[in-house]
């Protein structure tokens, strides 16, 4: 089993922090992270700082700037983005082949779906985000693709995990949600992508202040607007339309929104669903990931995966959320 991060010891993390500058007490917390290796290091006479490690072979270091890029921007338009921190000139260092950026530390909780308010205010605070991701162009983010989140994920779960017993069931039901996934973006075109967060759920939003201070752009990429919306969405057909309604009023106050991308919601979400069970596949051979997810594999998880597609493929089939 390979492990990424298995030089990486709490002696290493010091020795990378204080490589830059810093002056550490020995005091460190290891944050909620598996893609990275996030931590919470104590500095002396100072306020803790967030150290985050990036995974080999993941990004390049192009790409990483130019999330870093993106982040800045928000920040230098008044924007609460957690950015990193600009030390010695640079934001990625790299120490004895750690590849890492230093954040400042700041507190919250997630946002409250429930809340009405919260939902106003996190629809005028991304439509503030894309029209900054409207004006930047980060060549080496990816786009959003089928090919990379639904046909290969398909490809690479049906050789590597599906049980022999579900092979059939899994393998028909897929590729109907593909085709599927298809007929609703048939109406998408690059022209309509811009940079958006991405990964925009409620774990990268601390709530704080009345305020919504957003955190990790580290899947930010090329997507339609409705990418950074369709998460807060839940419950039933009417709990998700007040919801949307609330959101999009919130977003038209400082961005135009096209309401034609109402109809991509329940395919992007089946993109997400297909792509997160082969993401869990692929890092497998990462020691942290069986630890911190024992159910992934087992036949229950596939028959409750196949479930769950079945009644993603029925969404698809139905109208598009209205606003209200």
């Amino acid at each position: 089993m390979s492990q990424p991060y298995a030089s990486l010891s709490p002696d290493k993390v010091v020795d990378c922090v204080e490589h830059v500058g810093y002056r550490c007490d020995l005091r460190l917390l290891a944050l909620n992270s598996y893609e990275n290796r996030v931590y919470q290091v104590g500095l002396e006479d100072e306020t803790p700082i967030i150290a985050k490690f990036y995974r080999e072979g993941r990004w390049t270091d192009t790409q990483i700037l130019e999330e870093h890029a993106f982040s800045l921007a928000l920040q230098g338009h008044g924007l609460s983005v957690i950015a990193p921190l600009v030390v010695n000139g640079d934001t990625l260092h790299h120490v004895e082949g750690h590849r890492f950026s230093l954040f400042p530390r700041r507190g919250g909780h997630p946002p409250e779906l429930d809340n009405l308010d919260h939902l106003l205010s996190l629809g005028r605070t991304l439509a503030r985000i894309h029209r900054v991701g409207a004006t930047l162009e980060l060549p080496h983010r990816p786009a959003l693709s089928i090919d990379r989140t639904v046909t290969a994920s398909r490809e690479f779960i049906l050789e590597h995990f599906i049980p022999r017993d579900l092979v059939a069931a899994y393998s028909s039901l897929a590729d109907d949600c593909e085709q599927a996934i298809k007929g609703l973006l048939d109406t998408h075109d690059e022209s309509m992508n811009q940079i958006v967060h991405g990964d925009c759920h409620t774990g990268n939003i601390l709530w704080r202040d009345d305020t919504p201070h957003f955190v990790d752009l580290d899947d930010c990429y090329s997507a339609p607007c409705i990418q950074d919306l369709w998460m807060f969405l839940s419950g039933d057909r009417s709990q998700r339309e007040l919801q949307l309604s609330e959101l999009i009023g919130g977003y038209e106050e400082f961005n135009d929104f096209d309401p034609a991308q109402l109809r991509w919601i329940e395919a992007l979400r089946t993109m997400r669903i297909m792509h997160y069970a082969a993401w869990l596949g692929r890092r497998w051979d990462d020691p942290a990931f069986p630890l911190a997810f024992p159910w992934f594999g087992q036949e229950r998880f596939w028959a409750d995966h196949i479930l769950e597609l079945r009644e993603q493929l029925a969404a698809m089939q139905e109208p598009p959320l209205r606003l209200l």
